[in-house]
């Protein structure tokens, strides 16, 4: 028996070794090979003799992402209703209620109801918290409630939800849900056309170049393509993105691994829409992987004018491979390079802080565009032209982790009427009104000198330096907490605007949300004054 069982384990790792090239991993074969029957002998001792029953699957499932968490974030072990979530985003279609949901502390968090769809007519708003599915009670169920949500279309789900301390029912029948990757577009003004384009599923490309020529025969003699909080998808969409603003045969992306097969160059294969149409595209600090790959191909050919604020920074491709019973590997096989040869990932998952957390990139290489500008690697995409409401920092950060963004704007929604988004104005008020908010919050965000002070404090030697000492690092430390609430206003426009997208959308939806953007979107603003005057958007450009 421990022969057989030798033989079915030595299979699959020579399988391994073909498939991943044979490079580098001959040398590590017998250390494979020992390790895999280290863990398959203790895998089965612990299930057969533990005091308690055991759950193979969950202890396995717990396992696999254990050892996959010291790798970098996008290695992921997907289990059977993964997978099928992973297609379903490829996809852009899938049946359910029509809502973004977030699971916390045993409950489902609504964050945005789609306008029209099941959520929407049932009556679900922002900030509900859902606690029952059907009979399922949340406080007890420990798997991905999300699941719960989605079935068959025509189907019925009973909800449970609070709002504002008040306990709701309601019941809502599941549709087919259509994900559109370009939500919203429209002319700025008579020769300006804007397209949203949110995400790199499969219809991405096809539905911005179906937006792009729609805009182009209502006058558009100019595009602004918002890659703001797009967190990417489909590396082919990415490049049939750029392909309609570049000509066939352009090399858009190089991907270089340790593997040979890895190691490939992606080109532009049709014939573009327009190649000569000013274009601006805008990111911040949400847009990452595709979109950089769009914004940075687009940079470094001199295509485009990127405007904004530095991009998220993930140079990382990931490749689904199929393991046994439905499951899958999604696994890192490669870094990508712009055009010009820069990778432009930000943190460095291969060497960790004294915490565990990746170290974030602090050397940055020149490169050069097609017309011989300077770009950077390292770091994301950083903007030909910078706008301020839409850097992000530590701050700002820990502000939306604490969601109290979020919660302000439920609150804010509960207790004023807004009938119109011409009503709407965010006044100097509001923001002070948000800053005590903050301050009455239970706010989490330690500063890196608090880090640095509390280190010290800990320390035995410390403890022997006088009590004086001591009063005078903890008065320094409550000074760092009382400015962290004043250090606000430093970030105030950036805040305002997202204190401005979440109440909008409270009222009128994304849909009104983008409507708000035309006439009072400071990026989309910049963008096209920028492109009105032609010798300064060519002059960024050579």
């Amino acid at each position: 028996m421990k022969l057989k069982f030798k033989k079915r384990i030595v299979l699959p790792i020579l399988l391994l070794v073909v498939f991943l090239g044979g490079v580098s991993f001959k040398n590590d074969y017998f250390e494979i090979a020992k390790q895999i029957e280290i863990f398959t002998t203790l895998f089965k001792e612990l299930n057969m003799n533990y005091v308690d029953e055991t759950n193979p699957a969950a202890l396995m499932d717990t396992a696999i992402k254990g050892m996959l968490s010291d790798l970098d974030p996008y290695t992921n072990f997907l289990n059977e209703q993964d997978v099928e979530e992973f297609k379903i985003r490829a996809k852009g279609e899938y049946s359910g209620i029509g809502a973004m949901v977030k699971q916390e502390d045993n409950k489902l968090l609504v964050v945005e109801p789609y306008k029209g769809y099941p959520a929407d007519k049932a009556g679900l708003k922002a900030g509900d918290e859902i606690t029952k599915i059907g009979d399922t009670n949340l406080s007890d169920f420990k798997d991905d409630a999300t699941e719960l949500l989605k079935g068959n279309a025509n189907s019925e789900v009973a909800i449970t939800y609070i709002r504002n301390g008040a306990t709701k029912t309601t019941a809502i029948t599941r549709e087919e849900i259509e994900v559109h990757a370009v939500p919203f577009y429209h002319m700025v003004d008579k020769e300006t056309g804007y397209i949203v384009l949110s995400k790199f599923n499969r219809k991405a490309s096809e539905e911005t170049e179906n937006a792009l020529k729609a805009l182009k025969e209502k006058g558009a003699k100019r595009i602004v393509l918002d890659l703001r909080d797009n967190p990417g998808g489909l590396l082919v969409e990415a490049i049939n993105v750029c392909n309609l603003f570049v000509a066939k045969g352009e090399v858009i992306v190089t991907t270089k691994s340790k593997v040979k097969k890895f190691n490939q160059e992606f080109k532009t294969r049709k014939n573009p829409v327009d190649t000569k149409i000013p274009l601006t595209v805008l990111v911040n600090g949400g847009s990452a992987s595709a979109s950089e790959i769009v914004s940075g191909a687009l940079q470094d050919l001199d295509r485009a004018v990127i405007l904004g604020a530095q991009s998220f920074g993930k140079g990382l491709v990931q490749r689904p491979v199929k393991l046994s019973y439905g499951t899958q590997l999604k696994v890192t096989i490669s870094r990508y390079y712009t055009p010009s040869g820069r990778c432009i990932q930000a943190l460095d998952y291969w060497h960790r802080d004294e915490n565990g957390n990746a170290v974030r990139n602090t050397k940055f290489n020149e490169f050069k565009t097609k017309h011989g500008r300077t770009v950077y690697d390292g770091g994301g995409i950083i903007p030909d032209i910078e706008v301020n409401d839409l850097k992000r920092s530590s701050l700002t950060n820990a502000i939306e982790a604490n969601d109290l963004v979020f919660d302000y704007a439920t609150n804010y929604y509960y207790s004023h009427q807004l009938k119109s988004i011409g009503d709407f104005k965010f006044t100097d008020a509001d923001f002070q009104k948000f800053k005590t908010f903050v301050a009455q919050s239970n706010f989490d965000y330690q500063t890196a000198t608090e880090n640095a002070l509390q280190k010290v404090t800990d320390q035995k030697e410390f403890q022997e330096l006088g009590p004086e000492v001591k009063a005078d690092y903890e008065k320094m430390l409550k000074d760092i907490q009382q400015r962290k609430i004043t250090a606000i206003d430093t970030y105030k426009g950036k805040l305002k605007k997202d204190l401005e997208d979440e109440i909008i959308k409270r009222y009128f939806y994304r849909e009104g949300l983008y409507d708000y953007y035309i006439n009072n979107d400071e990026a989309i603003i910049a963008a096209t004054k920028l492109m009105e005057n032609t010798t300064k958007f060519n002059k960024i450009l050579k």
